[in-house]
């Protein structure tokens, strides 16, 4: 039973002692899931942080990796290029005088992304929960809508948290309603999967991350040192639900990469919009057919093939209000 008082994701982690909560897809994705963490983290609760990497881990040194396709990255770890979100991350969890490993998932298919999962579990001792955290929305596409945003990663983390069985509490957590406009999700589908998720028992409700809270401040605070330290890939994503999280409204330019692009900051970008992981997974229309990828293009042929096989699509659907 929830109760007002506290949202549904942390009654259902009320009981979990430790924590994983991992970037669904890719990129600064962990970043959503920063505030959770340090909630998380002030219950007593022992929480480790993951993320699905575009960085370019295969120049990693051979003693970072904990297993195949998992890496443990610190403020200190070697890398080439500049784009490294984890390490970035991790350099500021030191500057907070917090725990500052974040692991680093390969870009892989459903498979070893699911042993490379179990290895970090097993690294870790165990874990109670974990929570996928996307940045956006699009991970609560269910396949058959007008656009899907960019599903390879979401789905690939989807699929091989759903089959660990031994993890109690599977959970999904999404922040920045209406970023993926961009890459053609309609954000009125997006709710309605959510109601349909509502109707399964699955959905577990929507919460603001407040500027005024602790750990709305300090998110604020890593958005702008991930800035600060990678001028050159500034997340977009982050950058639109801080400022909406700051309170800014409509076409508010923080980059020179949006700079052709109108935005429409707004309050609902700083909302969590929180679903069960199984029942979700359960709503989506070709999970299964990715199942035994290996590979992240196996992937994306799973999807098109599947795509061409829609008799046709759900249209998008404009506000009626």
């Amino acid at each position: 039973m929830y109760s007002l008082h506290e949202p549904a994701l942390f009654t259902r982690l009320r009981d979990a002692r430790r924590v994983l909560v991992a970037g669904a897809g890719g990129g600064f994705d962990v970043y959503a899931g920063l505030p959770l963490a340090l909630a998380l983290r002030a219950e007593g609760k022992e929480v480790h942080l993951a993320n699905l990497s575009f960085a370019d881990l295969h120049g990693l040194d051979l003693g970072v990796w904990l297993d195949h396709n998992v890496a443990v990255i610190g403020p200190d770890t070697v890398a080439r290029g500049d784009y490294f979100p984890e390490r970035t991350l991790a350099r500021w969890l030191e500057g907070q005088g917090l725990p500052s490993t974040v692991h680093a998932f390969d870009r892989t298919g459903v498979q070893p992304l699911r042993a490379a999962y179990r290895a970090l579990i097993a690294h870790l001792g165990g874990v109670d929960a974990i929570v996928l955290v996307d940045g956006g929305t699009d991970i609560l596409m269910r396949g058959d809508e007008s656009g899907l945003g960019t599903p390879e990663e979401d789905m690939a983390s989807l699929a091989a948290v759903r089959a660990l069985d031994e993890v109690p509490q599977r959970l999904v957590a999404c922040l920045g309603f209406g970023v993926d406009a961009y890459h053609g999700v309609n954000h009125a589908l997006v709710l309605e999967n959510l109601a349909a998720l509502e109707r399964d028992g699955a959905y577990l409700g929507a919460f603001s991350l407040s500027p005024a809270s602790r750990e709305g401040a300090l998110y604020l605070d890593a958005v702008a040192h991930a800035q600060a330290s990678t001028p050159e890939y500034p997340s977009i994503v982050h950058g639109s639900i801080a400022a909406a999280t700051r309170g800014d409204f409509g076409d508010v330019q923080f980059t020179d990469r949006t700079k052709r692009s109108e935005l429409f900051i707004n309050p609902l970008m700083s909302l969590y919009f929180c679903v069960d992981a199984v029942g979700l997974a359960r709503r989506n229309l070709y999970l299964d057919r990715i199942e035994d990828t290996h590979l992240t293009r196996q992937i994306s042929s799973a999807i098109e093939q599947f795509r061409d096989t829609l008799p046709r699509q759900r249209p998008p659907r404009t506000y009626p209000h």
